[in-house]
């Protein structure tokens, strides 16, 4: 992109990042986002630990923003930032120095696609990184000029338009989402706490069914068509828990329907 005096003119990237308590990486992950981005800020959901401290030494801009939901908290960075282009980052994402240039390089183009997908690397708490097993690309990279994050308390991912092009970037995004298999256990615990209020109901008879035999082609997608049976045995407990997660989603909303149905019969 040049200006009217020839030289290069680069569009100016903003990086959003929802936090509650994330003093365990937000330096790593502010520091490696302002490789990219000329702006960094941090939407805090109400952090008691070191986290705004942390961010702002690292010069990144904090709002103060009680919890709004997961796509509408992201709304809420959106509305915030000072540049249309705009970086959505997890609080335990790093970009890293190839994402980077790569990210920088776009910038500077006339390339620039309205969405982006980013390569996405888990990371485990031992430090290996997940290149060849559960390998996603995450749409996180995009104007908000033209598509937003949905206002939507569960969901916070961006819906894309019939006729929309996607970009695709190569560079890394490397992911340490958790810090432990307990945590991870919890985690997916609470997401589908949040899924299950959100699903629309089907019918008691399907729902049902999935609690009966969905456990196991839930695992089977996770160890084969994710590739985490790459990892070994810790391919295995990951499938298993991350099977077990999205089980739970299941029970939740066929507990919420006997809940429910007994209410009606009791009035």
């Amino acid at each position: 992109m040049k200006q009217a005096d020839g030289h290069e003119a680069r569009q100016k990237l903003s990086c959003y990042i929802r936090t509650l308590n994330e003093e365990r990486m937000i330096g790593r992950v502010i520091a490696a986002a302002q490789q990219a981005a000329d702006e960094v800020l941090i939407v805090d959901s109400g952090s008691t630990d070191r986290t705004i401290e942390i961010a702002e030494a690292a010069g990144a801009r904090v709002l103060r923003q009680p919890w709004l939901g997961n796509g509408a908290q992201k709304r809420a960075g959106e509305e915030a930032a000072s540049h249309d282009i705009l970086l959505d980052l997890d609080a335990d994402e790093i970009v890293s120095p190839e994402l980077a240039r790569e990210i920088r390089a776009l910038m500077a183009s006339d390339r620039m696609a309205a969405v982006h997908d980013l390569k996405l690397v888990t990371v485990d708490p031992t430090g290996r990184a997940w290149t060849k097993s559960a390998v996603a690309f995450r749409r996180k990279l995009y104007d908000r000029r033209v598509i937003r994050m949905p206002d939507h308390k569960a969901w916070d991912q961006l819906e894309i338009p019939k006729g929309l092009t996607v970009g695709r970037l190569q560079g890394t995004l490397f992911h340490h989402s958790f810090r432990d298999l307990e945590q991870f256990a919890a985690k997916l615990n609470r997401v589908s706490t949040v899924r299950a209020r959100e699903v629309g109901r089907s019918s008691k008879t399907s729902a049902a069914l999935r609690v009966v035999f969905a456990l196991p082609v839930y695992f089977l997608k996770h160890f084969l068509q994710r590739g985490l049976w790459r990892l070994g045995v810790y391919g295995v407990a990951i499938s298993g828990l991350s099977a077990y997660g999205r089980w739970l989603r299941d029970v939740k909303v066929y507990e919420a329907m006997l809940i429910a149905e007994r209410s009606r019969e009791t009035r």
